[in-house]
């Protein structure tokens, strides 16, 4: 008998040092599906560069990953054992990048560090990178541990649970039929203050920037570029052409120089073959 199913694509993102803790990601997504599929309609689809990347000349590995894999994905499971990963020319790893990527595009990222006893061989140099990225990880809060596999399995299922009643919801909600291009994104801008230790130790605030760009239709759209148009705003995170998933949420970080006027976007995409602009204040 078949089903009609929406596909949650997941990425599994880490060094190469844990093979084993990303197949129990898969055989928890897996897992997740044989139990919650027939009766919720949802898919989870493991996204793995050794099955799921094609080889390409002319690009630097990672963003051949960035372009295959992350671009695709709308959560994002990076695990970490005893290695920080190999240095990029953009990030100090490769699935630093990855991480930083799908944070700066507003997909969710969940991330954990393995507990269990470092092997007899470690890198030490590998693992120094690794403390003291997850050191500066603390500020953030966006981590947690695992000791073994049936615990990773079990935080694995508890994540995508909570992705899909934020997430993936809104395409089951969104009223059926067309959606007039003038509702089609809600676009916000929002902003927090973030305290910084300067070199002699004392404590500033950074207020950090981004706006949000919410498909609130029900079919994806694609194309979608986001500019700034207003001046002294400089908003360099989202320059590529890109898709929006029904019910999804991107964000990109910007800036405003001093003078300039009130922070406003362009929003252009494609839809129904036809080219749409608009613009936002944010």
């Amino acid at each position: 008998m078949t089903q009609l199913a929406t596909v949650v694509n997941v990425m599994i993102a880490s060094p190469s040092d844990i093979p084993s803790s990303r197949d129990a990601v898969e055989r928890a997504l897996r897992s997740w599906n044989s139990t919650n599929t027939p009766g919720r309609g949802f898919v989870l689809h493991p996204l793995r560069w050794e099955t799921d990347s094609v080889p390409m000349l002319g690009h630097h590995p990672q963003a051949i990953l960035n372009e295959q894999l992350l671009a695709k994905a709308d959560i994002v499971i990076a695990l970490f054992g005893s290695r920080v990963g190999s240095e990029t020319p953009n990030s100090i790893s490769g699935t630093v990048e990855e991480i930083e990527g799908a944070v700066e595009s507003g997909k969710p990222v969940h991330l954990y560090f393995s507990e269990a006893p470092h092997p007899a061989d470690v890198d030490l140099v590998q693992l120094q990178a690794l403390r003291d990225f997850r050191a500066e990880l603390q500020k953030r809060g966006l981590y947690g541990g695992f000791e073994n596999e049936d615990e990773l399995l079990t935080k694995v299922w508890s994540a995508i649970e909570m992705d899909l009643r934020d997430i993936v919801r809104p395409l089951h909600t969104t009223p059926s039929g067309p959606v007039p291009s003038v509702e089609r994104f809600l676009v916000q801008g929002q902003s927090e203050r973030e305290p910084k230790v300067d070199g002699k130790g004392r404590v500033r605030h950074e207020t950090r920037r981004r706006v949000e760009v919410t498909n609130r239709g029900h079919d994806d759209v694609y194309d979608v570029v986001l500019e700034a148009a207003s001046d002294g705003m400089l908003l360099p995170g989202w320059d590529q052409p890109r898709t929006v998933h029904a019910g999804q949420k991107q964000s990109a970080g910007y800036w405003l120089h001093m003078g300039g006027g009130a922070p406003r976007v362009r929003l252009k995409w494609i839809e129904n073959g036809e080219s749409h602009s608009k613009e936002y204040d944010i």
